[in-house]
């Protein structure tokens, strides 16, 4: 289990933020080809096009993606949702995102979510896959924030343009953005990610790991003497058993309210006992 200690000798100039990519990273596959069936199921993409995905999602498990590769992907994908109705989009990965995604997701990923929400810190997933699949599994993860890419709409029906791409160094771009409004000390956050194509937003935080590195990332890692962890523990999250003895942060305010509930229980029957009895 990896232990995250702040330094506190060091001066504190923000809050702090852990930037986790998402696929390979905290969930096991694309997140966005993880869905090609229930698109199909649901009429909007043909057999020929599960199968295509099917073998991309099988490409890019064996062995990553380079750039050209995921450029080829960004584009054969927006021109697939090209006058895909969005709210049925939405109502799909609704429909589906416990089924497909739930089960996916890495132990360690969740182990570290956790840690990092009770260290005090946001926790912000950043992305090249499409808002519409990212911002659900955001909130089943219980992240703080949500940086996407967004496709243009129009008449409710995407345009197969693409309004943002977060993708190399847009990703950042992003996190520095982000880190301004919120005011983040990036030199004390931490980033996550499996992809050479992440070095940016990995070199953009004083705590980088590469997470299930491809080649060349693990090169880089070891020239750049970043850590380097493996996970390779999907498991439901319902069914996990939480990384620390204390409990997550809902949970840790429920008990916080209860103890000071008992704490001023106890103290009104004390002063009860020590009052005098009135004649």
């Amino acid at each position: 289990m990896l232990v995250l200690v702040e330094n506190h000798l060091a001066p504190r100039t923000g809050r702090t933020a852990a930037f986790f990519d998402l696929d390979k990273t905290v969930i096991a596959k694309s997140s966005t080809l993880a869905f090609s069936r229930s698109f199909y199921q649901g009429g909007l993409i043909n057999r020929r096009a599960v199968l295509r995905t099917a073998y991309a999602q099988f490409v890019y498990l064996v062995g990553g993606a380079d750039h050209d590769q995921m450029e080829g992907m960004r584009k054969y994908l927006s021109e697939l949702c090209r006058g895909w109705n969005v709210q049925q989009v939405r109502e799909i990965v609704a429909e589906t995102l416990h089924d497909l995604i739930d089960p996916i997701i890495y132990d360690e990923a969740a182990s570290l979510i956790e840690e990092h929400h009770l260290a005090g810190r946001d926790v912000v997933i950043v992305s090249a896959s499409g808002a519409e699949v990212v911002e659900p599994i955001g909130e089943m993860l219980g992240a703080d924030h949500v940086v996407a890419t967004r496709m243009i709409a129009k008449d409710g029906a995407y345009t197969g343009e693409i309004e943002h791409y977060v993708y190399g160094p847009a990703k950042a771009e992003a996190i520095a953005g982000l880190a301004e409004s919120e005011g983040y000390d990036l030199e004390r956050s931490y980033a996550y990610s499996d992809s050479v194509t992440d070095i940016p937003m990995l070199a953009a935080v004083g705590h980088p790991y590469a997470v299930n590195p491809d080649r060349a990332l693990r090169r880089e890692a070891i020239a750049r003497e970043w850590p380097v962890l493996t996970f390779s523990r999907p498991v439901r999250l319902h069914q996990r058993v939480p990384s620390l003895s204390m409990p997550p942060r809902p949970v840790l305010a429920a008990a916080a309210i209860g103890a000071a509930a008992a704490t001023a229980g106890l103290l009104w029957y004390a002063s009860r006992r020590r009052r005098p009895a009135m004649s």
